[in-house]
């Protein structure tokens, strides 16, 4: 089908060119008789005879020859001459190449006419020698002459607008060739750009009718399938996130009493040492699996805008120093040392948002470090305040990031995790959630490695805008 469409466009194209090609032929050879009509008449047998004449010498017998340089004049245009005596019409000289046909004698109505064309076919140029005619014949095929070669002054006066005028005339056909004939394409293929637009936003429908029926069906038939797959995928959505709300619904019972028996274990004196640590490990995953399935609970209700947002008017900058404080607090073996800065200027950074998201946001950074650099690292945070954007800036010092792998977290907006195993630190989820917060309060979030990317680290900044009305104290 659409190899069909193509080869009618292709023809009807080549079509075009063939008679664009055959007009503008017809059309030049008509401008061409139409203003030179009888052609200009070459110039240059009439100044070899001229020359010719200068070069005939008479003896004092009253005979006549020709100097070397009349020979070589006759040699290299292969013609000969003839000199007709003024009142008798004789010939009283002739060139040795005289061809056997030509006359020796003239009347003077011949003399006319071989001044104007032909001896014998044989296109003649003549001279005047005092009062006798030197003429001149050329070989058959040299020159055509026109026996009435009169022109009007005034073509040859406007001979340069003549020219431009064809030139434009030649740009008029070949522009009114180029409208007429992409007029009907334009009107065909200007539904089929717009319907191709629209695919991504909305079910379109394009008339099967004309040079792109082909076409606009498989168009068609496009929108329907999209339609179809769209429909399937919010089935699907839908189905996930229902699972995801039923799964953390259903799991939160039985893993608040798996916490709760092994809190009493881990404090129950009486265990030994080994069963109680047991207990603690038990209870710490168990804090993992429920901050998991929260986790992945917020992140369902984020992309599908069923998380509230408490919205109220807070300062960026307090909400940062409050979350750092608090992981500060709970860095009991100091192994995270953490250094915050607030750049001159940040504390204007005031903007409608929800603290407990920014606070979660701000903290699944922080924790992703914790996460990934069991042995410890350093932390920079940074706050500032410029160019109509509100900066937070988390950086560690730790392993970092392989450059894959940060291509893959900054280009896939979805949970991802490591291929090396389960037992390898994972991103993704945590990132997830930070990138759909601060898009939910209308900022961006840019992923890097630490500025000193030979000591490894992972960089992460979160740019709020900042509006008018959010600096309004």
């Amino acid at each position: 089908m659409r190899n069909k469409s193509i080869l009618k466009l292709v023809s009807r194209f080549v079509m075009i060119i063939v008679c664009s090609l055959l007009v503008l032929f017809v059309l030049n050879i008509c401008l061409f008789i139409g203003v030179s009509f009888q052609g200009m008449a070459s110039g240059g047998g009439w100044q070899a005879t001229e020359e010719l004449t200068a070069e005939l010498q008479e003896n004092g017998d009253g005979t006549y020859f020709v100097s070397e340089r009349g020979k070589q004049i006759l040699a290299e245009r292969d013609a000969w001459a003839v000199l007709v005596q003024d009142g008798t019409g004789d010939v009283v000289w002739c060139s040795e190449n005289l061809p056997a046909e030509i006359p020796l004698h003239y009347t003077a109505a011949q003399i006319s006419a071989d001044t104007l064309g032909y001896i014998e076919d044989y296109p003649t140029t003549t001279a005047a020698r005092e009062n006798d005619l030197l003429i001149m014949g050329h070989p058959k095929e040299t020159y055509w002459k026109s026996m009435w070669n009169t022109y009007d002054l005034s073509l040859i006066k406007n001979l340069p607008r003549n020219a431009v005028m064809i030139f434009l005339v030649n740009l008029l056909v070949v522009f009114l060739i180029y409208a007429f004939s992409t007029s009907g394409i334009v009107r065909y293929i200007r539904p089929l750009i717009r319907g191709i637009e629209a695919l991504p936003e909305e079910r379109v429908y394009v008339r099967e009718k004309g040079l792109f029926t082909d076409l606009a069906h498989s168009v068609n038939e496009a929108s329907e399938k999209l339609k179809i797959q769209e429909q399937e995928l919010k089935k699907k959505e839908r189905a996930r996130a229902n699972w995801i709300s039923g799964v953390s619904h259903d799991i939160r019972t039985p893993l608040s009493m798996v916490m709760g028996y092994a809190a009493q274990m881990e404090d129950d004196a009486e265990l030994p040492d080994e069963a109680r640590k047991r207990a603690q490990m038990i209870r710490l995953q168990s804090v993992k699996m429920k901050n998991l399935v929260n986790d992945l609970n917020l992140a369902s209700k984020l992309e599908y805008q069923m998380q509230p947002l408490h919205m109220e008017r807070i300062s960026l900058a307090a909400v940062v120093r409050q979350t750092v404080a608090e992981f500060a607090n709970l860095d009991f073996e100091e192994k995270y040392p953490i250094c915050f800065e607030a750049k001159e200027g940040s504390g204007r950074g005031m903007i409608r948002g929800d603290k407990d998201l920014l606070c979660r946001a701000i903290g699944n950074i922080l924790t992703n470090s914790q996460v990934h650099n069991p042995d410890g690292c350093g932390i920079m945070v940074e706050t500032d305040a410029g160019d109509g954007a509100f900066v937070i800036r988390l950086e560690d010092d730790g392993i970092g990031i392989g450059e894959e792998e940060l291509q893959k977290l900054q280009s896939t907006p979805h949970y991802m995790m490591s291929d090396g195993g389960v037992e390898e630190p994972r991103h993704g989820l945590g990132l997830l959630i930070v990138r759909q917060i601060v898009a939910a309060h209308g900022g961006t979030v840019l992923l890097d490695h630490g500025r000193q990317e030979e000591k490894g680290g992972f960089a992460v900044e979160m740019h709020f805008p900042i509006k008018e009305n959010d600096d309004e104290t």
